[in-house]
């Protein structure tokens, strides 16, 4: 089988692909046949290795997996004997942000780690969705979101964006959305109730008050975004921030009240992938939630994909094209 390789952290230009084994699945794991897959920010941070705290999880001089991918959507080609809950043909798709080796043709998971696809979604979809849905909602399960609170999205056309947006409005929030003036109408027909547009007005000086920013994108910050916040409210960035204060104040803003006016911080450490997954799919199959996609690519691309993604500027999600002609 093809697949994509890096044996060190480096830039795009170090992606490989090569001709390698079909992978034998244990007792416990089935055989993908990988049909999509994707590149997204977890898998620039880990091809990377930066920040560097993510080599906690990914390897500390090298990486673990040497072939890169986190999410995938595929068909079952083969189980092992302990499997009960999938079988051959079954079409599938999953997302791990430790690494699932899925930029390839072939790739083995582990059976709890592969969901069935909706049927009314397309192997694109599948595929698009499940990272930004996973990042999006662990933005909205660090605070006690409620109906008809107001709530400031950065970076709405993003993958985590574009997913929170609609996320928040399934939960009966109101929105208002940040992005570019070229990006209005879609993050309109994602449900956003208003829409700032970044260039020409800065948000952090708007005269509204919102019990929660969520800053998808971590080019903000708590300092800057202070004044737009309720009492009592929270900002939350996807980035770890200058000299990695998004993680440190979170333990410090709920000590010292008087100086932060009752406002917080907190952090969207990812977890229970599994919850994420189950969400995006009920969504999916009551027709309340849509992946962006901007672009495809093919794995012989692999490269540019990347390079495109860590450019900053994608609307929702990349796509990696394997295989396709006789997945309907």
């Amino acid at each position: 089988m093809k697949a994509v390789v890096h044996k060190k952290y480096g830039s795009p230009d170090i992606l490989q692909l090569i001709d390698m084994k079909k992978p034998v699945p244990s007792d416990d794991e089935v055989l993908i046949k990988i049909y999509a897959t994707s590149v997204n920010r977890t898998d620039c941070a880990s091809l990377r290795g930066k920040p560097l705290l993510t080599r906690v999880a990914t390897g500390i001089f090298k990486p673990k997996l040497e072939i890169s991918g986190s999410e995938f959507s595929g068909i079952v080609e083969e189980t092992g004997k302990n499997v009960t809950s999938l079988k051959k043909g079954d079409k599938v798709f999953g997302f791990d942000d430790q690494g699932l080796e899925s930029h390839g043709e072939y790739m083995k998971i582990s059976e709890e780690k592969a969901f069935i696809i909706p049927k009314n979604i397309s192997v694109e979809q599948a595929t698009a969705g499940i990272e930004g849905v996973h990042y999006a909602y662990n933005f909205i399960n660090k605070v006690d979101l409620k109906a008809g609170q107001r709530v400031l999205v950065n970076g709405a056309t993003g993958a985590i964006g574009s997913s929170a947006v609609q996320l928040l409005k399934y939960f009966k929030v109101h929105v208002t959305a940040v992005c570019s003036e070229k990006n209005i109408n879609l993050v309109k027909s994602l449900g956003a109730d208003e829409v700032i547009d970044y260039i020409s007005e800065d948000f952090t000086k708007s005269n509204q008050k919102f019990q929660y920013v969520f800053d998808t994108v971590g080019k903000s910050s708590f300092f800057k975004c202070g004044p737009i916040l309720k009492n009592g409210g929270v900002y939350i960035s996807s980035d770890l921030g200058y000299m990695a204060q998004n993680l440190f104040l979170p333990f410090i803003t709920p000590f010292i009240k008087f100086l932060f006016k009752n406002k917080k911080t907190a952090f969207p450490f990812p977890a229970n992938i599994k919850r994420s997954i189950l969400l995006i799919r009920k969504l999916i199959e009551e027709e309340k939630f849509h992946a962006v996609v901007d672009r495809s690519y093919t794995l012989e691309e692999i490269s540019e994909a990347y390079k495109y993604v860590e450019k900053g500027e994608k609307l929702g999600n990349v796509i990696i094209t394997v295989v396709h002609s006789d997945f309907k």
